[in-house]
This record gives C-alpha cells, structure tokens and sequence, in this order.
C-alpha cells in the first residue's frame, strides 16, 4: 500500500511538471510567434516604402526671392579645432545677409571655442552648469540659449541647428525659404543627411545608411504625404510653433527623436527637402560609434515608451491618420530588431532543454534564399541605386567586400548599444560627446556643385528680381 502512495505521488508530480512545461513551451512559443509577426510586418512596411524611392526626384516647390528670416544655432563644447568650418560655411550662404543670424552656443567649454568663434566674426552665446552636477547636453544648451534670444519669435521666422562638426550647402537658406513659403509655411522642413567622411569600415557603414534612409524612407514619406524624421542637424523650425511651445522643451538624449513625436502627435507637418545638403562628420572607431550608439538608443528607448500610449490615443481620437500612427510606430520601434532576434535565439534555447518537446523547424533551400534575396535589396540594392541617383557615384565591385565588413561590424555595436541603451533608458541627464576623427574640412563633398548651385541660385535671384 505504501508503496502504491508513493509511485502514486510520483506520477502525478510527474503529470504536473509535463504539464508546467507544456504550458511554458506554449507561452514562449506564442511570444516568439508575435514577436516574428511584428518583424514581418516591419519588413512588409519597410519594402512597400521603398518602392517610391525608385522615382526620379523632381523639386516639388517654386522658387520664392529671399523673405523668410532664419535665426541659426550652433551647439558646441569643446569644438575649437572644428569650428571655423562651419563659421566661414555660414559667412558665405548664397542669401542676404540682413536676412539671417548666427549664433555659436558656447556650452561649458574649457578650451579656446568662443574665442575662436568671436575672432572669426562669430556671435556667441555662452552657457555654464549650474551645479557640478546638473544636467549637460545640447538640450541644455539650446534651452538657455532661447531663453537669452527671448524675442526670437518677432525677429524670426524660422531656426535652423546645426551641429559644430557640419558644413553645408550654401544654398540652404534659399531652398528651405522657398519650400517653406510654397508649402504655406510648414512647422519643420529637414534638409538631406549627407557625410563629410566614409572612409573606414565604421564611417562608410553610416554613409552607406544615410544615404539609404534619405531616398528610401525620407523621400518616400514625403511622397506619401506623411511626416519624416528629424535628424538633429540640418532642420528649420518654425519660431511661431518654438515660441507657443514655450521655447526649446525637449530634455532626452535624442532631442531630434522627441521633437519629432510631440509635433506629429500635436498634429504638425515635417517636410523633407532632398534637394540641399548638410554634411555631418561620422565617427571612424569602433569605440566612438558605440558610445554614440548607445547615447541614441538611450534617448530612443526613453521617447518610445514614454510615448506609445499617446499615439494610439491619438489614432482612436482622431488626432492623427492611420498612415501617420504606423510610421510613427515603426520607427519608433525599429531599433527593436536586434532585440527580437536575441529573445528569439533565447526562446529557442531554452525550448531545446531536456523536457520540452519542440524540433526546431528545417531551414529549407527557399527559406534561406528569400532571406538572402531580402538582405541583398534591402542593403545593397537600395545603397546602390540611391548611391548613383543622389550622388552619381556608380556601383564598383571593389565595394562589395567593405559592404560585408561593414554590416557585420555594425550588427555586434548595433546589437550592444540597444541593449546597453535599454538598460540606461532612464538616464537622459548627461550628453557624452561623440569625439572627432576631422579636424578640419574647409571643403564640401562636391566643391564644383556647390559653385554651380550659387550660380544657378544668383540666376534664379536675378529672374525673380526681373519678374517683380
């Protein structure tokens, strides 16, 4: 009888712990099964965009005689070896003088940046911590600086930022005034992303990215009538929408990322403008690349969540179309694929432990073929084509293997710095500048196209001039 008990309990423990992992295995196999559809329904969104970036660009806006007034922010610590690029880049803009001002923020620096931007004829605002420990970073900066322009919304019409490391084309002023007095004056207008540097298997994975995002996804939204996104540098902002917001509110690590949701959801139109240049320095290390990495996810991971919530509510409440919410929600959470992919290969390790019944499924020859074939358009292809369209630069083969390295290296820092950046999501206080690799590049990506493009631009000004 004993005996009978005991081989009784043991069975039905027995029973009890099949049965636990027969409910675990289903639960992390329905998670991995929603997990796999969020990323196919990223991927199905993702390549039906890229379609309209095939079209040719055509200027979708007249020219306009300068008349919009542009107030001009550069944030820099520390940028004394760099600065004079930009301060000279800004001194020769193909447009009125008396129609634009610049200032250098001079945030916390110890080293010779006001200096040498007031030696070069530069306006500066210089701003200091508080406390040793209170908050840094371009935010920051851009906050105190608004506060001591306080009637920048009169003498304004639009603000323009820059970073301290950009130069840009010197017909910038001129194509944003004109799309943004033809487009009946819309809150944000960017301008096209473009790289001082890709040399190096670090710089020229950036390059190869921006140049992909520009067309494929910028351009195409802008097509599809539906915001883009802001990129910190190389923007216009209408000072009328700064001022009613209350001057520069934004305190994340991704002020760019933040402004960008709070306008869309507060129902305001981001422009794209693909036909004139801001050139960013890229980083060159490893090491340099992850900390900056990680600083973005940082911001990203705190502005997604904190914000979710409010774009669902704006969709049910009409704030905002569908194709909004969906753009929103896929860029806000595109930066979750490397996440998924390790929950994934998590899920399926622990499901090959002893005492769960799960058989892995048999990659077939189709399977990897189409996952290559999604690799080499999404990647290659489109880098490409948006490389000779935008660029004419035409494809070499002696790119193909930096092409590989470079996307295998991104993929380890990629990876890192989101889980690192998940982690530290709460942290938005303290900015960690991206170190130089350039020192100085007194001259643009294509010199003998900017000069065509003041050329052309005094022709247009002449036209118009005759017209009125």
């Amino acid at each position: 009888m004993l005996c009978y008990s005991i081989s009784w309990w043991g069975s039905e423990a027995g029973l009890k712990e099949e049965l636990l992992l027969q409910v675990l295995q289903s639960i992390l196999q329905a998670i991995s099964a929603l997990l796999s559809g969020w990323l196919m329904f990223m991927l199905v969104y993702q390549m039906v965009l890229t379609v309209l970036g095939f079209r040719r660009r055509t200027k979708d806006y007249a020219d306009h005689a300068p008349q919009s007034r542009f107030l001009v922010l550069v944030p820099a610590h520390n940028e004394e070896k760099v600065i004079g690029d930009i301060i000279e880049n800004l001194q020769r803009m193909d447009y009125p003088r008396e129609l634009y001002d610049f200032y250098v923020i001079a945030d916390n620096c110890t080293d010779g940046t006001a200096q040498r931007a007031r030696s070069l004829g530069a306006k500066v605002i210089e701003t200091h911590k508080e406390s040793l420990d209170a908050p840094t970073g371009k935010p920051i900066a851009l906050k105190k600086a608004l506060e001591q322009l306080d009637d920048y919304a009169k003498r304004y019409d639009l603000m323009m930022i820059f970073d301290a490391d950009n130069l840009i084309d010197v017909d910038m002023f001129r194509e944003v005034n004109s799309q943004y007095l033809d487009k009946q004056k819309p809150d944000f207008i960017q301008c096209y992303l473009g790289s001082k540097n890709k040399t190096g298997v670090v710089a020229w994975f950036y390059y190869t990215s921006y140049t992909i995002t520009n067309r494929f996804f910028q351009e195409a939204k802008y097509r599809l009538g539906l915001n883009c996104s802001i990129g910190g540098t190389g923007f216009a902002m209408s000072t009328a929408y700064l001022a009613k917001r209350g001057g520069w509110t934004t305190m994340s690590l991704t002020e760019d990322f933040e402004i960008q949701v709070e306008a869309t959801l507060d129902g305001r139109r981001i422009l794209w403008n693909h036909n004139t240049r801001v050139y960013d320095e890229k980083p060159t290390r490893v090491c340099a690349s992850l900390r900056q990495k990680i600083r973005w996810a940082q911001g990203h991971w705190f502005v997604a969540l904190r914000n979710t919530g409010k774009v669902f509510k704006g969709l049910f409440t009409g704030k905002i179309g569908l194709g909004e919410a969906l753009s929103l929600i896929t860029y806000m959470y595109s930066l979750s694929t490397y996440l998924i992919a390790l929950i994934q290969l998590a899920i399926s390790l622990v499901l090959m432990l002893p005492g769960f019944a799960y058989e892995p499924g048999e990659v077939t020859l189709g399977s990897y073929l189409g996952g290559l074939g999604i690799f080499v358009y999404s990647y290659f292809m489109l880098f490409y084509v948006a490389d000779y369209m935008d660029n004419g630069i035409s494809f070499r083969l002696r790119t193909v293997p930096l092409m590989i390295w470079s996307v295998m290296v991104n993929t380890v820092i990629a990876a890192l710095s989101q889980l690192i950046g998940l982690a530290k999501r709460r942290q938005q206080q303290h900015w960690v500048k991206t170190k130089h690799s350039i020192d100085r590049c007194s001259k643009l990506r294509n010199p003998t196209l900017e000069e065509e493009k003041a050329a052309e631009s005094s022709q247009k000004t002449d036209h118009l001039a005759e017209g009125m």
